[in-house]
Order: structure tokens, then sequence, then C-alpha cells
């Protein structure tokens, strides 16, 4: 399983086709990645290690701070591009990437733990497998990657 987290000063979604739309102000956006082999296990580590990274700056300007410490908010997407292939040829492959049968649950179980982590009211989320525009307000930039493997 595969997260990029990106701290913005703002983020949502929006699916125009389900009248669908979620905004949080200041924390992550975390575009979820799954794979074949990944477990309940992996939506744990990634959960717990996404609540509890630390890279929002404190008084000293040293990124420090976690989620938790400055009341953040987190909008995740799920992304099964992460585990695009595009070592052979100019079209990526998907293969690695798992099907809605075995992502969805471990999504819902990424969700389930961020919230609680941070409580439901500070995470939100885009529909699995849906086309969504995401707005991204990256402050730093700062984004981290990190891989449940």
């Amino acid at each position: 399983m595969k997260a990029v987290i990106q701290r913005v000063s703002s983020g949502s979604v929006l699916i125009k086709s389900e009248n669908y739309e979620r905004e949080i102000k200041k924390g992550f956006v975390i575009l979820l990645g799954i794979r074949n082999g990944d477990s309940e296990n992996d939506s744990i580590f990634l959960a717990d290690k996404c609540s509890n990274l630390r890279v929002f700056e404190d008084k000293e300007e040293r990124m420090n701070l976690s989620l938790k410490d400055v009341d953040g908010e987190v909008l995740v997407i799920s992304q099964f591009t992460l585990y695009g292939d595009a070592q052979r040829g100019n079209r990526p492959s998907f293969i690695e990437a798992a099907k809605p049968d075995i992502a969805i649950p471990l999504y819902e179980k990424f969700i389930q733990k961020m919230k609680v982590n941070l409580g439901d009211e500070k995470v939100k989320e885009g529909i699995f497998g849906a086309m969504m525009e995401v707005k991204i307000i990256n402050d730093g930039p700062v984004t981290i990657i990190i891989d449940s493997k």
C-alpha cells in the first residue's frame, strides 16, 4: 500500500456525477494506492503513520508537529494509478493495482483507522473508483511518500 501525503492549506474533491463535494482546510490530502498482496495490517500501519507524521512547523519553524498537534484535517482519495508501471512502453500497466473487491475493504479500513486516530469530523474522503476533480493547495510544498512494505 502506498500513500502520497501532501501537506495542504486546503483541499477538496468534487464528483459532479454524484453531486458530491468534500473540503478540508489545513491538513493532508492523501492519495492512497492499494496493490495486490496488501492486507488489513498495511492499512492500519499506513493510517497510524499518516496520523502521526510530524511535518507541520513548530515555533522554531522545524517540522515537528503532527495533524493532532495542529488540529488538522485529512482528505483521502483512492488512486490506483500510483501502481502504474511505465517501465516498458508508453502506456502504463496497472497489473499491480488491486482489484476493487480487494482494494475497497482496505481503503475503508484505512479511513476507519484514520477516524479512530483523529476523530470522525477530521477525516473526509472521495468515492472509490469515481472520476474526481481534486484541488490541492500544497503548503510548503511538502509531499511525503510512504509505502507499507
